[in-house]
């Protein structure tokens, strides 16, 4: 009975991936296999960067049960801010991203500010971060395209780590990827196998074998086929790099820390973590204050990919960064969700857009199925609580 139990558990787990898994797959059939080349993993990876960085902090925003609508907006303020800077005022590159950053930072603290302090409730407080963003941008940039930005700039969002070439078949092999692969491939291991024994010593559960090999051989799998596209291509962008380190940063503060621990117990019963000692406006204060600093984030690497500020950057940012959060697993009601789910739904939402646009799908259709995904994560996690109460 236990075995069973287990078994479920860890099929909910990793469902979103074996999802992944499929709708990739369907894309392949639909576009002839337009989508399995190194060229369009690679642009899987410009593409959705900005989404999973915003996914990882809407995240803790959707684990205190609420969410930011100011994000898109925000992204194109940052963005706003380097280009005026570099284009207009000449100035060095990296003050250019420490203003946008310093202005993500203003932007997550206001809309933190009257969270906490003045309790006017979340989607209030970013419905009007959303407006006020937009129109500060237009102002800024006065209904203007800044560019083109500085090459040594946009390398952040289009460039690629140095590459080790070596003949391989019809063409070339990226070696850094390869020696990625392997890191990662001994790292996931290692991590498995230190969980099972973490269980065993103090005397939880564990997975049946056959499960954890399984598991293992997809997660792998997924790793090697992901680097070898990229190392037929033009090996690992930059981008991918960001994305891994805020990835594992936020990873490691969720399921690591007080403060991850803080932001599921306010989630859970905002009351009982009041009780137990929990300062909840400090906690909201410092997670919407992160979400600003990884919005200018989001806006450096999209603008450094587009080589230009644009007035319409960021526009509907926030809804793929709320989907992917709760295509990921993330609870409605908040408490619950994990990073790698955020991410695993962002490259879901990503492998939408892109399939559908190979496919030759018109944007409007990519709405409807887009907002059909989302109704069905989130009615599906819905409809799995009722059944448990």
């Amino acid at each position: 009975m236990d075995k069973k139990k287990t078994v479920n558990l860890d099929m909910k787990q990793y469902g979103m991936v074996l999802v992944l898994i499929a709708v990739f797959v369907i894309f392949a059939i639909m576009t002839g296999g337009k989508n399995l080349s190194p060229a369009n993993i690679n642009n899987l990876i410009m593409q959705n960067g900005y989404v999973v960085i915003l996914a990882v902090g809407m995240l803790l925003c959707v684990l205190t049960g609420n969410v930011d609508l100011g994000v898109g907006s925000i992204v194109a303020l940052c963005g706003a801010t380097v280009g005026i800077l570099l284009v207009d005022y000449k100035v060095n590159m990296w003050i250019a991203i420490a203003a946008a950053l310093l202005i993500g930072l203003l932007c997550g603290m206001f809309s933190g500010f009257f969270i906490s302090k003045l309790g006017v409730p979340p989607f209030i407080v970013t419905l009007a971060t959303m407006l006020m963003g937009r129109g500060a941008t237009y102002t800024m940039l006065q209904a203007q395209t800044k560019g083109p930005l500085p090459t040594n700039y946009t390398f952040i969002g289009a460039g690629f780590l140095p590459t080790i070439k070596i003949p391989f078949g019809d063409g070339t092999l990226d070696l850094v990827c390869i020696i990625v692969a392997a890191v990662a491939s001994v790292l996931i291991v290692a991590s498995e196998l230190k969980n099972i024994n973490t269980k065993k010593k103090y005397g939880f559960a564990t997975n049946p074998v056959w499960q954890v090999a399984i598991k293992e051989v997809v997660i792998l799998f997924i790793v090697w086929a992901f680097f070898y596209k990229l190392a037929r291509y033009n090996g690992i962008p930059f981008v991918l790099v960001v994305m891994g380190f805020l990835v594992a940063l936020y990873q490691f503060i969720t399921s690591k820390t007080v403060a991850g621990r803080q932001i599921y117990a306010l989630g859970g019963n905002r009351k009982a973590a009041q009780l137990s000692g929990i300062n909840t406006d400090k906690v909201f204060f410092w997670v919407y204050t992160n979400m600003g600093i990884l919005c200018a984030v989001a806006g450096i690497v999209l603008s450094a990919r587009n080589a230009a500020a644009t007035p319409k950057a960021g526009d509907q940012f926030e809804m793929d960064a709320i989907a992917s959060c709760y295509i990921g697993g993330a609870a409605v009601a908040g408490g619950s969700g994990t990073i790698m789910g955020a991410v695993v739904g962002a490259f879901i939402m990503g492998i939408l857009n892109n399939g559908m646009s190979l496919y030759g799908w018109s944007t409007d259709i990519q709405k409807i199925v887009k907002g059909a995904v989302l109704l069905g994560a989130v009615t599906v996690d819905l409809l799995s609580k009722r059944k448990k109460g």
